[in-house]
């Protein structure tokens, strides 16, 4: 992905050439890096005591990045062997946090883009979890349960070093659910010989694992939407709401949405997407992609009315509320002109950095209402640290009860970001109050706890 970015202010410009000097191909990472900087100009002005405590020089370097080779066997008896991540990115809050990814694409550059998201994702929630990311470039697409089981241990094999309840707490992200959390877990047990539940988020709920943290990010996406239309007196009621990806934030934005009263039309996947017009049923995409693990298009096959589009986004489609849940960088500039001109309202990326920058610049000039992933999608690591809580006091809470809490905190996010972009004038700017909030809090435990 190229992309053109904007000028960056005086005062953080030496920091990201430094930066790119370190970094230079690594183009997520430095997407992620730009648009943290080009926010956070307000913030600095009022605090000099950062620039004297070299917070922006500290903060765009991980604490630790670690890169292991992960061999195991197919079911053939053919020897493969993946690469595995790990960056602990910022621990001034808490230990770090953040998921797992297994997908062909990973590498280096993403895994640190996402693990420099999750510093102020995390920072926005209040829970006191720092930001990592990690992930291998294995896809456990068409895999057996076997050959992703092997893969799992041998992962985990190396990664035990490296974690620990008071250290570092993985969780699933795209290609790393329930299953790969299951065998994770196992693996990690069998080396420590410890059952150290606060270890791996994402569990089973009849083995530690938390009620709503399934249904987490998508659920909090939507509440996030909800919180931004209710500024303006507006609600989820009638509005068409589209939705790209299909996997786990995808349907429970679904799910959540169609609760309060939209109605998701989309879904997609790598081969297109499909559009139904009566409302997408959640039970058959939950079907064809938690159980069978089919393709979207099966879903058109499957539900009368509803139609598939070959090798495109559902970007096109008039589409009141866009919820993009696939992957990075799926929204360009184009997309985002076909969106404006289809009249859409507001914009809340499920995924981490979905949009392009020129996508963003696009929305803001339309004046569409735009909530940046670290806000919108934080929903999943809160639940993950509400995990941790219910780990660290061998407790479980009901799904109603987990819910509510995870509604709270989304509201506290919204208005966090929503409060800080007004405070440094920028009201309505949620990119901007995100990353204010978010990298205050950040900084203030750096400068609290010295040179570290």
């Amino acid at each position: 992905m190229t992309t053109t970015l904007a000028a960056l202010p005086v005062s953080v410009r030496s920091v990201y050439d430094e930066v790119v000097a370190r970094n230079p191909h690594e183009t997520e990472f430095l997407q992620a890096v730009h648009e943290v900087l080009d926010s956070i100009g307000p913030v600095l002005d009022a605090h000099p005591e950062y620039a004297d405590a070299g917070i922006l020089e500290r903060i765009v370097e991980p604490e630790r990045q670690i890169m292991f080779r992960v061999p195991w066997v197919d079911d053939d008896g053919i020897l493969r062997v993946n690469r595995g991540y790990r960056i602990q990115f910022n621990s001034a809050l808490g230990p770090y946090k953040g998921g797992l990814r297994f997908h062909p694409s990973v590498n280096l550059s993403i895994i640190k883009f996402l693990g420099f998201e999750q510093i102020f994702k995390n920072a926005l929630t209040g829970q006191g979890i720092g930001g990592a990311k990690g992930g291998a470039d294995f896809d456990p697409h068409g895999r057996s349960d076997a050959e992703v089981m092997r893969f799992c241990q041998s992962f985990m094999a190396e990664l035990y070093r490296h974690i620990g309840e008071h250290t570092d707490v993985p969780a699933g992200d795209i290609g790393v659910g329930g299953r790969e959390i299951g065998y994770l877990f196992g693996m990690y047990r069998k080396i420590t010989n410890r059952h150290e539940s606060g270890v791996l988020t994402g569990k089973g709920t009849g083995w530690g694992g938390a009620q709503v943290r399934t249904e987490a990010t998508g659920y909090g996406a939507v509440f996030f939407v909800q919180e931004m239309l209710a500024v303006h007196g507006e609600s989820l009621d009638g509005k068409r709401v589209g939705v790209s990806g299909s996997g786990n934030v995808a349907i429970y934005a679904i799910d959540k949405a169609r609760q309060l009263g939209g109605l998701p039309v989309t879904a997609s996947d790598s081969s297109g997407y499909v559009i139904d017009e009566a409302g997408i049923d959640v039970d058959l995409l939950r079907q064809l992609k938690e159980v069978e693990r089919a393709r979207i298009a099966e879903y058109a096959a499957r539900r009368p009315g509803a139609r598939f589009v070959e090798g495109a986004k559902p970007w096109t489609e008039q589409i009141d509320i866009a919820i993009p849940s696939a992957t990075q960088n799926e929204i360009d500039e184009a997309d985002a002109e076909a969106l404006v001109a289809g009249g859409v309202r507001a914009v809340a990326e499920g995924a981490n950095m979905p949009s392009t920058p020129e996508a963003v610049e696009v929305f803001r000039a339309a004046g569409v209402l735009f909530g940046p992933g670290k806000a919108v999608n934080a929903g999943g690591v809160a639940t993950s640290a509400l995990e941790m809580t219910q780990n660290a006091g061998r407790e479980h809470w009901s799904f109603a009860d987990s819910e509510h809490r995870l509604r709270g905190i989304m509201r506290d996010v919204h208005a966090a970001a929503f409060t800080a972009a007004r405070h440094y004038g920028r009201e309505g700017d949620y990119v901007v109050g995100a990353n204010c909030a978010g990298f205050e809090r950040v900084a203030n435990a750096m400068l609290a706890q010295g040179v570290l």
